[in-house]
């Protein structure tokens, strides 16, 4: 499972409530909601997703909440969440005490601004950002020993956060400095130290969408192509970073979510779940490297845009809150790489009729711009003393063919061999390894299936657009 939460994603929004949060291991989730007074008030609410049927929990306070407050879900079963007070800002935690709301005050944080990340690997821990006028402060606000305690201030403004490794020790920030945005790394085993990550070429912008710990799969956003485009690499890679045809839409906006996990030697066959979005609408987009064809499908209705998770089994899960059903799950299944059944999830009606739509334009061989630098990989059981990730190439690169079009190579890969058990010798540096290559990856499958308490339905292949 693998979420990225951006900062136009924290405010609530729509009829039923605003964007879930979904904690690192997938069980529980929080947002606000919305009571349907007529005055629209926001509270917070805590969703289960672990059972066999999803379920809301109320945690409203002694008062409503603004619409600006944050929450986090914490893998424990409470919540928190970060109110403005006048000149700071509150952290609290937030838990079902029999018909009540339980409150635990954590601590203040004194700052202008101050934007709650993602969930951290493990669950336990949170982290926000708080920009200054020429730096960014990195908050620990739940986890430490007394109350929020500051880990490291980061020159210039920083944006986004996406972890890269599934120990909580790799963080990876968008930071704008002297006028250009690239992707820095925290280490936060090594005091907050940071170095660079992303750098396609020292005049473009360069950020960092989403990342899967597992297979190193990485997906940016960059200019170096001469404008902006939707891209992919592997952590650790030395072939420049992909951007496909596919990825390019001719109207609207597409933003990726989710990518499977799991696929530790193959990121090429990682499935990555995107929303999509024009003045048509709101559906789903699915791609993986491999395919090289971006598939799209109708929405569930009531869909919490830009919410969702791979869980380890394949399936893709999308929250969704109707006015008939203000807490469901639909499913998204590809044929032939489920483990396991397909579990109904109690849902009412069939998912929104909305047309599958093909992303116009022709089919091109993917650009190809730059190349990553090398981040040392973690092992996630009991991670050895590793260097701090080496920092981006200093030289540009020219826009080049993708290789994948020429000889298909395989591409380098930073992820150790095994990471379900740990190894009999652990050497201090993780040995190097190589995934599936392109031309042996599997291929999607081209059908896929909601599952709802009245059945499967059968959806069609879908619009798709190569590239």
């Amino acid at each position: 499972m693998t979420i990225r939460a951006t900062e136009d994603t924290m405010a609530p929004a729509g009829p039923y409530g605003g964007r879930l949060t979904i904690a690192a291991d997938g069980s529980y989730a929080a947002r606000l909601a919305r009571h349907d007074d007529a005055a629209g008030s926001w509270f917070p609410e805590r969703w289960t997703l672990s059972g066999p049927e999803p379920y809301a929990v109320p945690l409203p306070g002694t008062q409503p909440e603004e619409p600006d407050s944050s929450v986090l879900p914490l893998t424990d079963g409470r919540v928190l969440i970060l109110r403005r007070v006048a000149d700071r800002f509150a952290v609290s935690l937030l838990y079902p005490a029999g018909p009540g709301t339980g409150h635990l005050m954590v601590g203040t944080v004194a700052a202008p601004r101050l934007t709650l990340l993602p969930p951290a690997p493990g669950g336990t821990l949170a982290y926000a950002l708080a920009p200054g006028a020429d730096h960014t402060t990195l908050w620990l606000v739940h986890g430490g020993a007394g109350g929020p305690e500051r880990v490291t201030r980061i020159p210039g403004r920083c944006t986004g956060g996406v972890w890269l490794d599934r120990v909580g020790r790799l963080l990876a920030l968008d930071r704008e400095l002297d006028g250009r945005t690239k992707t820095v790394v925290v280490d936060l085993e090594r005091g907050g130290e940071t170095g660079p990550l992303l750098q396609i070429t020292e005049e473009s912008n360069d950020r960092l969408l989403l990342a899967d710990p597992d297979s190193g799969l990485l997906l940016v956003h960059s200019d170096a192509p001469g404008h902006g485009r939707l891209g992919w690499d592997v952590l650790g890679s030395s072939l420049p970073v992909r951007f496909p045809e596919c990825l390019r839409p001719a109207e609207g906006t597409i933003t990726p979510f989710a990518v499977q996990p799991g696929q530790m030697l193959a990121p090429e066959s990682c499935a990555v779940a995107f929303r999509m979005a024009s003045a048509r609408g709101t559906w789903l987009g699915v791609w993986r490297p491999s395919g090289r064809q971006l598939r799209q499908y109708p929405a569930p209705e009531g869909w919490l845009t830009g919410t969702g998770l791979w869980t380890a089994g394949g399936e893709l899960l999308l929250p969704y809150a109707t006015e008939a059903e203000p807490c469901g799950v639909a499913r998204m299944a590809v044929t032939g790489e489920l483990v396991g059944p397909v579990r109904t999830v109690r849902q009412a009606g069939s998912p929104r009729p909305v047309e599958p739509v093909r992303l116009p334009g022709p089919v091109e061989p993917a650009e190809t711009v730059g190349s990553l630098a090398p981040v040392e990989a973690v092992e996630p059981v009991s991670p050895p003393e590793t260097s701090p990730p080496r920092g981006a190439a200093e030289k540009g690169a020219e826009i080049v063919q993708d290789a994948v079009d020429s000889d298909n190579r395989s591409t380098a890969s930073a992820q150790p061999q095994a990471m379900d058990a740990e190894p009999p010798c652990i050497p201090g540096h993780p040995q190097t390894c190589r995934p599936v290559p392109l031309q042996e990856a599997p291929l999607a499958a081209r059908q896929t299936r909601w599952s709802v308490i009245s059945g499967p339905v059968r959806i069609s292949g879908g619009g798709c657009a190569a590239g």
